[in-house]
């Protein structure tokens, strides 16, 4: 980002009022996530969290409810809605939302598309190890939470460590040291 020396500075801020106006409005567009901010916190007061989670709970389902084509194809949606799940927070600053909708997203791979992640092979081995990878960001996003806030994922995030350690992901899981349970930090 550009610094703004301080005679344009002074020009800006001594510009009449209207054209600094369209002069905002102008620079918001350019920024699309700027503008979902916007959107949330003015428009909607930052009442609408939960809808915006329903929303990427559901592209979740919708996603297991189809059998993917291939493991590559399923780490390919797996990725996109990953970044929605980014994109969410970084719209609301919705930190429980990233670790539901994070544990959602990989614990529901293992029980609704076993078959691609099953067995070690040369097709499992991206998914296994992005599986794996974001496992780990998750556990890091987990501590960072307050303990009774832990609690909430605590059965979901064990029964997701359990699958991580049983199935083509475990070479990754023991490689990067991941857990096989996981405890409430204090």
């Amino acid at each position: 980002m550009a610094k703004l020396e301080k005679d344009l500075q002074l020009a800006i801020l001594s510009m009449p009022q209207k054209d600094k106006d369209k002069l905002l409005l102008r620079l918001v567009a350019k920024d699309d996530i700027l503008v979902q901010q916007l959107q949330f916190n003015l428009v909607e007061e930052g009442t609408t969290v939960e809808i915006r989670r329903d929303e990427i709970r559901n592209a979740i389902d919708k996603l297991y409810q189809l059998n993917a084509l291939s493991s590559g194809y399923l780490m390919m949606d797996m990725r996109y809605l990953n970044s929605e799940i980014t994109r969410h927070v970084k719209i609301t600053k919705d930190k429980y939302g990233e670790v539901e909708l994070t544990v959602k997203l990989l614990k529901n791979c293992f029980e609704k598309q076993l078959k691609w992640i099953s067995k070690y092979n040369s097709k499992t081995d991206t998914i296994a190890n992005y599986v794996v990878k974001r496992t780990d960001f998750l556990l890091k996003k987990l501590i960072k939470l307050h303990p009774d806030i832990q609690f909430d994922f605590y059965a979901d995030t064990n029964l997701l460590l359990e699958f991580v350690h049983s199935y083509a992901t475990s070479y990754y899981a023991s490689q990067m040291s991941i857990p096989k349970s996981f405890e409430i930090s204090e």
